[in-house]
C-alpha cells in the first residue's frame, strides 16, 4: 500500500495529521507493508521572516487577521496539539518560507532519509522555534539526520529540487487538494484533514480489503462527518 501525503512544514495540522497517521499505523497489522511519501506543499508561497516581529504580528500583518484574532486561533491549535504529545511555541515560532526546506527534504527523501526530514523540520518548526527558511539551519538539521551537510549546502546554493517541488503542488492542484495535509491511498481514496485515528485505521484495513488492480475516481472519505482541522492559504483553525 502507498500513502501520499501533501503538507506544509509551517501546517499544524499537517504535523497533528501526520502523528495521527502514524498512531493508526501502529495499530495495523500489514503496517510493514506501507510506503509513506511526503509531497510538497506550500500554504504561502509568499511567506517571509520579518526581523523584529513575532509570529502573530507578521501573520497578522501578511494575512491581514485582527491580531487578537490571531493569538486566540493559534493558542487552540496548540491546545489541540497538545492532545497528541505535540509541542506548538507559537510565542517564539519563526515565520517563514519553506520552499528551500521542501528543496532539502526532497535531497532527503532521494537518500533514503525523508522519513526523517520530515519529522525533523516540523519539530524544528512548531517545538523549537528555528527559522527553517534559513540556510544555515536547513544544513544543521539535515546533518542532525545523517546527511552530508556540504551536499545539503551546495543543494541550497543551487536551484536544484525546484522542479520537483512545483511538481508536487500542480499535482495538488489537479486531483483536488483545497487544504494541507491531504492523504491519498493508492490513489484509490484520499482523506482531507487531520481526522481522527480511527478514521485512519479504518481506511487502512479498507484499502487493504479491497486491493486490487481498479483504479476507480479518488473518493474523499469523511465517514464522521465532522470537520477535520485543514490549513488553506487563508490560515489555520478550529472547526466548530
Amino acid at each position: 500500500m502507498k500513502i501520499e501525503i501533501w503538507s506544509d512544514f509551517v501546517c499544524p495540522f499537517c504535523y497533528m495529521g501526520k502523528r495521527r497517521l502514524e498512531n493508526a499505523m501502529e495499530q495495523f497489522a500489514h503496517r510493514n507493508e506501507i510506503e509513506v511519501e511526503y509531497k510538497s506543499y506550500q500554504l504561502d508561497p509568499e511567506a517571509k521572516h520579518i526581523e523584529g516581529m513575532n509570529f502573530y504580528e507578521t501573520f497578522s500583518k501578511l494575512k491581514g487577521f485582527p491580531l487578537e484574532q490571531t493569538i486566540a486561533m493559534n493558542k487552540q491549535v496548540a491546545q489541540q496539539a497538545s492532545t497528541l504529545q505535540l509541542t506548538y511555541n507559537f510565542d517564539t515560532m519563526k515565520y517563514a518560507n519553506t520552499f528551500d526546506a521542501h528543496r532539502v527534504a526532497k535531497y532527503a527523501a532521494e537518500k533514503g532519509k525523508g522519513k526523517e526530514a520530515t519529522e525533523r523540520f516540523l519539530y524544528a518548526y512548531f517545538t523549537e522555534s528555528k527559522l527553517i527558511s534559513d540556510h544555515e539551519t536547513l544544513i544543521e538539521l539535515a546533518g542532525e539526520i545523517g546527511l552530508d551537510k556540504e551536499e545539503v549546502a551546495e543543494v541550497l546554493a543551487s536551484d536544484r529540487y525546484a522542479q520537483a517541488v512545483h511538481h508536487d503542488i500542480r499535482q495538488a492542484y489537479q486531483i483536488g487538494v483545497q487544504g494541507v495535509p491531504f492523504f491519498v491511498f493508492n490513489r484509490k481514496y484520499a482523506i482531507s484533514g487531520a481526522q481522527p485515528e480511527t478514521v485512519f485505521l479504518q481506511t487502512l484495513e479498507k484499502v487493504w480489503e479491497e486491493e486490487t488492480n481498479v483504479k476507480p475516481v479518488l473518493q474523499t472519505l469523511n465517514p464522521t462527518g465532522a470537520d477535520a482541522g485543514v490549513c488553506t492559504d487563508e490560515g489555520c483553525e478550529i472547526k466548530k
